[in-house]
């Protein structure tokens, strides 16, 4: 998950649902079992209240059901790693307000001016986020597999990390492959949108958080998971087994243009390339079948929004067949650019 410093810090956790008649019984209950978390708000509405717990009870609870939610956790003390730092106003003033949580790993990116001081801001995030274990400084993804540069500023351990989004849990690693916390939404909307029978591709997947929830689905016909780091297909095909999904995901080593030629239509396409994408589209929107969708995320600078949209369909094969039919702000990217998510429709 993308966590701004600034905001209540939220925690994925299962939790059990009580009616409001029955619901201090079930606390007690859950308490004497030692199941109920402390470190997680409860949650409460007219129609039930929901308690954080480290794991469902077994047997269940008469009258309860339990389910994952996100959230909010519980501080008593500092709402910000910020405020553990005691930094000159400058630098102070230079302190990200967001960074990346993936599982145990926490990933900041940092201006230069704050290179000295990179142990003490690990330190400060290593304290401030739950269940934290190694702070990176991310220096940028480069070259043609999106590798992020990882400098270790505190804690021990590995990069790889077992992260959870939408009820799954995949194993990542940030060091050898692409994965970015901030797509957990667009990773189920996409999958909400699949119908029966679909044949969807996944290019640029990645370690395939897009493939794998929409193979949860069970129902596209075809599932199609291309990329070319073997680090990157090597975990997709991890996570495929530990979710017992590799049955439905024809996974790919390859690059997107020795897929196409020989890889027919699909009537669903996600194309996650942000800075490199664009190469792609007319060969690409080539194969998407009629009446079928084309999801493309790309860095837009602000400025161009308003137009890039029919700038997008200019370039895809058969314009005229095309439309866009939605432009979602998925995350800022920088002071001057978002992460736009593009939603193409041919006819």
């Amino acid at each position: 998950m993308g966590w701004d410093a600034g905001e209540s810090v939220a925690m994925r956790t299962w939790v059990v649902v009580a009616p409001p008649a029955e619901a201090e019984s079930v606390r007690r209950t859950l308490h004497r079992s030692g199941l109920l978390r402390k470190d997680v708000r409860v949650a409460r509405s007219d129609v039930g209240i929901a308690f954080p717990v480290l794991s469902p009870p077994l047997p269940p609870i008469e009258h309860t059901r339990a389910e994952e939610r996100e959230l909010p956790v519980e501080r008593t003390g500092p709402r910000s790693y910020r405020e553990l730092l005691q930094l000159a106003p400058p630098l102070q003033a230079l302190l990200p307000r967001a960074f990346d949580v993936l599982g145990d790993v926490v990933l900041i990116r940092l201006p230069g001016e704050l290179e000295p001081h990179g142990p003490e801001i690990g330190a400060a995030l290593l304290s401030f986020v739950p269940g934290a274990r190694i702070v990176g400084w991310d220096r940028g993804v480069h070259g043609a597999a999106r590798l992020r540069q990882l400098t270790s500023i505190a804690g021990t351990g590995p990069w790889r990390t077992y992260h959870r989004e939408n009820g799954l849990e995949f194993v990542v690693d940030p060091a050898v492959a692409y994965y970015s916390p901030r797509l957990a939404r667009e990773h189920a909307r996409v999958a909400s949108e699949v119908a029966s029978g679909e044949t969807v591709w996944d290019l640029c997947s990645g370690v395939g958080p897009f493939a794998l929830t929409i193979a949860r689905q069970r129902l596209a016909g075809r599932i199609v998971a291309v990329d070319s780091n073997p680090a990157a297909i090597a975990l997709l095909r991890e996570n495929a087994e530990r979710l017992g999904v590799a049955d439905r995901i024809d996974v790919r080593l390859q690059a997107v243009e020795q897929f196409l030629p020989s890889a027919g239509s699909a009537d669903r396409v996600v194309l996650n390339l942000p800075h490199e994408g664009i190469k792609y589209l007319p060969s690409v929107s080539a194969a998407v079948a009629p009446g079928g969708t084309l999801h493309y995320y790309e860095v837009t600078p602000r400025v161009d929004h308003s137009m890039r949209e029919n700038a997008l369909v200019n370039q895809l094969a058969s314009p005229a067949e095309w439309t866009c039919v939605e432009a979602r702000r998925v995350h800022p990217y920088s002071p001057q650019a978002d992460l736009v998510a593009y939603t193409l429709r041919r006819k």
